[in-house]
């Protein structure tokens, strides 16, 4: 494996994990079916699915039109940097006005109910689309080849890492995230890993 490949990758898991964590209805509702261990599983799986799926469908869509045009290359890249910058921003004002996520130890009752429930929560979300078809699709069109199926591939990755994490981590992460401090330094971190990612983005359109 080249190093190309493998920083593609890396750009990849840490874009999409920098953009999935941020506090939501999907993060809480994993974390509550974790605290009583409820369908954890299948709606872990359900999420990172979705996930991967509108991933593949930026990637393959998309991103394959960016690709074949040089024009498109650069305004996603400029816009890609834009809307990175403007996403630190509002990580550091959530981190200024942090708030806890809310688990309330309900779950939701039957398997049918659960999935329905994460895949309405997924779907009727409209910032997913945001951020995997538009965001992360539209910026792997600045690779190539197996250079942009290992960007998506890291995307791709992050989500089941995170999702995972999160179900199942829910009991030791649960008091964490229950303190407001806790997200105010998450959010710092992610805007800063956001405004690190807008820089590179402006950083390449200018070499190229």
């Amino acid at each position: 494996m080249n190093d190309a490949v493998v920083t593609s990758a890396i750009a990849g898991f840490v874009l999409g994990g920098s953009l999935i964590v941020a506090i939501g209805a999907q993060n809480a509702f994993i974390l509550r079916q974790g605290l009583v261990r409820s369908h954890v599983f299948i709606v872990c799986l359900i999420a990172a699915l979705c996930d991967a799926l509108l991933i593949v469908a930026g990637i393959a869509g998309l991103g394959a039109i960016v690709a074949g045009s040089p024009f498109l290359i650069g305004a996603v890249t400029l816009g890609g940097a834009a809307f990175l910058f403007a996403y630190a921003v509002l990580a550091i004002r959530r981190a200024m006005a942090p708030q806890a996520l809310q688990a309330d130890g309900r779950s939701i009752g039957s398997f049918w109910a659960a999935v329905t429930t994460c895949l309405a929560l997924t779907f009727l979300n409209p910032h997913v689309y945001l951020d995997t078809v538009l965001l992360i699709g539209g910026l792997s069109g600045q690779y190539q080849g197996t250079a942009r199926l290992a960007f998506g591939a890291g995307a791709v990755t992050a989500s089941f890492v995170w999702f995972f994490s999160l179900g199942y981590g829910a009991r030791l992460l649960a008091p964490v995230f229950e303190r407001p401090v806790a997200w105010r330094v998450l959010d710092l971190l992610i805007a800063a890993i956001m405004a690190l990612l807008a820089v590179g983005l402006l950083l390449r359109f200018l070499r190229s």
